[in-house]
């Protein structure tokens, strides 16, 4: 797990949170209450009713635990806590690994934990991403993949309706970014920035 992967997530979500509000930090957002809803959807894509045939659809709820890790940094950052400190324990408590062979068990535990203190179980989504056979590499790629998009539309007309999901060759901005992530190399510092440029690339064509 890379220190530098880890700074460079915090500053997204740092960026993407001041775009939304110069002054999150100070304005109390319930980020715990936006993890458990996420939860009650991320359930629903691995299956939890007994009374009809159900597959776990891994591919959603992987994007739903992006999208949990997201609200989980701003916690983290929300605290006050010095980046350094706060990269220092994610490097310790992200401990990707579960003996809990029922997915459905950890998601409550990290639910019941959720709500019971409204912090950040960063140990406990680690199990999660465990029972999904996640990696960090994944999480960095997806997390780091979502918020490069999201600048990316912001930049381009996101707001007053002129950019263009469908790009020139009919397919989603969404298709272009997955080919892109997968074409650079996550390790370098300068991953986000050569992400980004990829796309303007992609979308001026």
């Amino acid at each position: 797990m890379n220190p530098q992967q880890i700074k460079i997530m915090l500053e997204l979500q740092d960026g993407m949170n001041t775009k939304v509000n110069a002054d999150w930090k100070s304005q109390g957002y319930e980020w715990y209450r936006a993890i458990w809803v996420e939860c009650a959807e991320l359930l629903d894509h691995y299956g939890w009713k007994w009374w009809k045939k159900q597959s776990p659809d891994t591919e959603q709820v992987a994007l739903e635990l992006i999208d949990i890790w997201h609200f989980g940094l701003s916690i983290l950052l929300q605290s006050g806590a010095k980046p350094e400190l706060i990269i220092a324990q994610i490097q310790n408590d992200l401990i990707i690994k579960t003996e809990e062979k029922d997915f459905r068990l950890d998601l409550e535990k990290f639910v019941a934990a959720t709500l019971g203190d409204r912090q950040f179980h960063i140990g406990l989504f680690g199990r999660l991403m465990a029972g999904i056979d996640m990696s960090f590499d994944q999480l960095y790629r997806g997390y780091v993949g979502k918020n490069v998009l999201n600048f990316f539309r912001q930049d381009h007309g996101y707001k007053d309706g002129s950019y263009r999901k469908h790009w020139h060759d009919g397919r989603e901005d969404n298709e272009h970014l997955v080919e892109a992530v997968l074409s650079l190399d996550t390790t370098k510092a300068e991953f986000k920035d050569e992400l980004y440029a990829a796309l303007k690339s992609r979308y001026s064509k």
